[in-house]
């Protein structure tokens, strides 16, 4: 039978369960009742490259409007370095809260194969939070070589032999073009000589004076050369058109159906083992800016086509990638620049 004493207990234990004391984080008698709401403070969004690129522009994109959607201040905090090595092994060390996260890029499936320090596993050592975009590359050649389309690119490429083959600029091991262009020469069986640049520009410029036949740099790097004609546009990577060119045919439309993988892509990423409510709450303001016309209109004008995947969906992309370049990774010898 309850006393009058157990029944008034019980009350009392539901009143002070009820007070709003309970909502705010108050340990009482030693014990947390609960956490206060995500976010209660700034977040941090990490980029591994220094300001001003195409990376860092996406990131400061992204958190100006998960600021404003979330109530909390999202500040870019650029660690460039090895590749956005040293960025990512300070996010992965980071706690697993959501105040510290990665806008990241392809090189995070392929770093670990070409880098021996300390290698991170993209899935096992990250949590997906949402893809945001796809970056397509672009064949390009001089307008003077003798070649329309990608059937008579790779033709021509075949009567070259030792000493003579079609020229490739590069520029980096491992990036997305120099990946693409091993696949394309794995699938159509060719070879080109490889001419390794510190970057794109450079590299446009010496195909432009007909010094090197041909590169697979970005769309956004290419497009105005491509519309002035200074260079001819062959066929771009990837699944679907470029929207920035929409008129050049992607690698697996003109023929090559293996390149239909081949392009870069940018996604935002935390720490492993954050909490399933901060990763779907992020991953629903992300998907609701990502249906901005706004935002949509200025990754295109940037050459990222809008690519948005829930974290699902993206942590299985992310693990089909890491196998599928690591495998062309490791069958090529190709080692990172150390």
């Amino acid at each position: 039978m309850q006393t009058r004493t157990s029944r008034q207990n019980g009350v009392t234990r539901r009143l002070v369960l009820s007070t709003p004391l309970a909502l705010t984080g108050v340990t009482l008698g030693g014990m947390t009742l609960a956490q206060p709401r995500y976010p209660s403070k700034p977040i941090t969004m990490v980029v591994g490259f220094p300001p001003g690129g195409s990376t860092d522009f996406i990131a400061r994109l992204i958190a100006q409007k998960l600021s404003d959607a979330l109530g909390q201040p999202v500040v870019v905090d650029n660690r460039g370095g090895a590749n956005g090595l040293l960025a990512a092994h300070a996010v992965s060390a980071s706690a697993p809260d959501g105040y510290t996260l990665l806008l990241t890029s392809m090189g995070m499936t392929t770093n670990p194969y070409l880098y021996k320090q300390k290698p991170l596993h993209p899935v096992k050592d990250f949590t997906s939070i949402a893809m945001l975009a796809g970056v397509p590359n672009v064949i390009v050649v001089n307008p003077s070589l003798p070649a329309k389309n990608l059937d008579e690119l790779l033709a021509l490429a075949r009567t070259r032999g030792n000493g003579n083959r079609l020229t490739l600029a590069t520029t980096g091991n491992a990036a997305p073009g120099h990946l693409a262009s091993e696949l394309l020469q794995r699938a159509a069986k060719v070879q080109f000589q490889f001419v390794p640049y510190k970057g794109s520009g450079p590299a446009i410029t010496d195909i432009i004076a007909g010094h090197v036949d041909m590169s697979l740099p970005t769309v956004v790097a290419t497009a105005p050369h491509i519309q002035s004609g200074k260079l001819r546009a062959i066929a771009v990577t990837g699944a679907k058109r470029s929207a920035l060119l929409p008129h050049v045919p992607t690698i697996a439309e003109a023929g090559v159906k293996e390149l239909s993988q081949g392009s870069g892509w940018y996604a935002l990423i935390g720490p492993a083992g954050m909490p399933k409510e901060v990763v779907d709450r992020l991953g629903a303001e992300v998907q609701q800016i990502m249906k901005r016309p706004d935002v949509t209109e200025r990754f295109v004008a940037n050459g990222a086509d809008p690519m948005y995947m829930n974290p699902a969906d993206m942590t299985a992309f992310v693990d089909k990638d890491y196998r599928y370049w690591g495998d062309l990774i490791k069958a090529a010898a190709i080692k990172g620049e150390e």
